[in-house]
């Protein structure tokens, strides 16, 4: 089997779903132990801290799009820009109610995400 450089690499993974990426994201992770978080998603692994400790210690935010509003062209492209999303993947995701655009990210870039998406047009929540 030849060698793939780089960008032949991500000519392949441009040509998978969302969810394609995902299972082999998982695959890699299983093969090679190894985990693809993003530095910022590097907490402490214990337990499950108690609910006030939670509120004082949260350093991991999701941002959820409760809704697309009426500019939905506007929020895809801004979903795309957050995100490494294609076009059909941002699409389904801003057409899903609820939908995670953004996991386990440090509080300043869920806000400035969230700003992003509101200024488009879209209703935003960040937990």
């Amino acid at each position: 089997m030849a060698k793939l450089s780089q960008d032949e690499l991500l000519a392949q993974f441009e040509e998978l779903t969302l969810i394609e990426l995902a299972a082999f994201v998982k695959a890699f992770e299983e093969k090679f132990d190894v985990t693809a978080a993003a530095p910022v998603a590097v907490a402490a692994v214990g337990g499950p801290a108690a609910p006030a400790e939670a509120a004082e210690e949260q350093d991991e935010f999701d941002v959820i799009l409760e809704s697309a509003g009426d500019k939905k062209i506007q929020v895809i492209k801004e979903v795309r820009t957050l995100t490494s999303l294609g076009l059909k993947e941002a699409k389904d995701l801003v057409d899903t109610a609820g939908a995670k655009v953004l996991e386990k990210v440090a509080k300043d870039v869920a806000e400035k995400a969230k700003a992003a998406l509101e200024g488009a047009g879209a209703k935003v929540t960040v937990k």
